[in-house]
């Protein structure tokens, strides 16, 4: 029985962090730039680039895991992305990859909130927890990539 109290006592802190919530950006200005898609090895990615042209956000799907990776340009580590669309929001853990410099988070191509987001009304974001958050517009490549990994 303590080591469950202890396991749980444990856990807290990064309970908290999960339920932490993600800030609303219903009013948000959304970022100038375009979605562009390509097919890769193992599926498709979406990549949203600035009006400089740089990455921002990229969107993949895994054909044989049938998952969707939400990845952004990261130079250091963070426990969550937190991704917020019109009608839906989470912290979704993340992963940080020092070698393509990207921090991701990965969804089951089923899940709601992929659809939160291609539904989402004017734009999605996706943030890390003190740093300004991507705000982007839904376009079809969002759609594509999701829809993709459901075939």
């Amino acid at each position: 029985m303590r080591s469950l109290i202890l396991a749980v006592l444990l856990c807290a802190p990064s309970l908290a962090l999960a339920q932490a919530a993600v800030p609303d950006h219903s009013n948000a200005r959304v970022a100038e730039g375009s979605w562009s898609q390509a097919a890769t090895a193992g599926g498709l990615e979406a990549t949203f680039r600035n009006s400089a042209g740089q990455p921002q956000l990229f969107l993949t799907c895994v054909r044989s895991t049938r998952q969707v990776l939400i990845a952004r340009p990261a130079s250091v580590a963070a426990p969550f992305l937190q991704v917020w669309t019109s009608s839906a929001s989470r912290n979704l853990p993340a992963a940080h990859n020092p070698a393509t410099r990207r921090l991701t988070a990965t969804l089951a191509a089923t899940d709601s909130l992929l659809d939160a987001m291609a539904m989402s009304r004017g734009r999605i974001a996706v943030g890390v927890a003190g740093q300004p958050a991507i705000v982007a517009p839904p376009w079809g490549e969002v759609s594509r990539v999701v829809e993709e990994c459901r075939l």
